[in-house]
């Protein structure tokens, strides 16, 4: 070979390289979703879903999504996310707690591959993000409507596991009813599923026929609001609040309003961190002021001045007035959690192991 054809060879390389790499580049940013329910349940899975479908509005033919809904925790998770990174996933939203070891398990095995794990504490790779909303912040709202609402004194919380973030949902529910009624009484139940629509609706029966005339609840299916909706037709006055998402086709009775997830803004951040190259791993808590929790239509079951009064608690929340958790606060057995005027700080709250004083029963293990 001449050095006229061996430098052509190179040009031609060099030229075919580019055009490899230019068409990489032209590649949409392939985004997964796992998802621990039914997208159809209108709670958890589905406002995650809506977040997938805002990434494909604002970003087009930039960006494709896939997503599997119904995936157990532990093996299957793993199954899923390790099927998705060999499929060219780009990054994957693992959308429940109980992914969180599956999670950095399959990334330790993808490093060029991004996981964000949903409401987990465990960054044990850098390609690994954790994000969660401040959801007792919405528990704020309704646990102060519920303490107005209920007529018998007695409201309800259908929990899931007994984590931080459902204790410190109950506890920041029941904190805001008994403030503007004293005499509230709470009762929890444990239903041991995010989603599981025969013991969540168990569980909502077994509180109307304790009294229970308010509910609200950590899991995902619309059966608490069905469960009511029956106790009504027998007569009875029973409200609920949509969880996650605003539930709307069980608007406007017996929902009285509603806790809605908005993972829109930080999904479409993050998936723009990816096109541009700038992601990193952190950790994010995003919540009223970045506009991730928001509270639903407070519909007209609702009194006037009732609603003025919430709709005043959302607006200093989000100016980053008022904290939910701010002192005097006691916990179950008469110790001090806040001394008066002290606002808890995350890593309290990310680690709350115990009811606050006046909600009896025990916390399982």
């Amino acid at each position: 070979m001449n050095l006229t054809t061996a430098l052509k060879g190179l040009v031609f390389a060099a030229a075919s390289g580019l055009a490899g790499m230019a068409a990489a580049q032209d590649e949409p940013v392939k985004v997964g979703f796992v998802y621990c329910c039914p997208i159809g349940d209108l709670g958890w899975s589905y406002q995650h879903d809506v977040g997938r479908l805002a990434i494909e509005e604002e970003y087009g033919d930039k960006v494709e999504t896939i997503f599997q809904e119904s995936v157990a925790e532990g093996a299957d998770a793993e199954r899923v996310m390790t099927q998705m990174a060999l499929s060219g996933a780009d990054i994957i939203f693992a959308t429940s707690f109980g992914f969180m070891d599956a999670t950095n398990n399959v990334a330790a095995r993808f490093p060029d591959v991004k996981f964000e794990h949903a409401t987990g504490y465990k960054r044990e790779h850098p390609n690994v993000t954790t994000y969660n909303s401040r959801f007792y912040e919405g528990r704020a709202v309704v646990g102060h409507i519920a303490g107005k609402m209920t007529e018998t004194n007695k409201i309800g919380y259908i929990a899931s596991y007994p984590i931080p973030e459902v204790i410190m949902g109950i506890n920041s529910f029941f904190l805001h009813a008994q403030k503007v009624n004293p005499d509230v009484e709470l009762t929890v139940i444990w239903v041991y599923s995010w989603f599981d629509p025969a013991k969540e609706a168990d569980a909502a029966r077994a509180m109307i026929e304790q009294g229970v005339d308010v509910i609200t609840q950590h899991t995902d299916s619309t059966a608490p609001q069905a469960a009511a909706e029956e106790a009504n037709n027998e007569g009875k006055r029973v409200f609920t609040f949509g969880q996650a998402s605003d539930m709307l086709p069980y608007a406007p009775k017996p929902r009285i309003a509603s806790i809605i997830d908005n993972w829109n803004p930080y999904y479409i951040e993050r998936v723009g961190a990816v096109i541009d190259g700038t992601w990193e791993s952190k950790s994010s808590w995003g919540g009223m002021p970045e506009g991730e929790v928001v509270i639903g239509e407070i519909t007209d079951e609702v009194p006037a001045d009732v609603k003025a009064e919430a709709e005043a608690m959302i607006a200093a929340i989000t100016a980053g007035e008022y904290h939910p958790f701010t002192g005097p606060i006691m916990k179950q057995d008469g110790s001090v959690f806040l001394a008066d005027g002290e606002v808890a700080e995350d890593g309290q709250l990310l680690s709350m192991d115990f009811y606050i004083q006046g909600i009896t029963g025990d916390i399982p293990n």
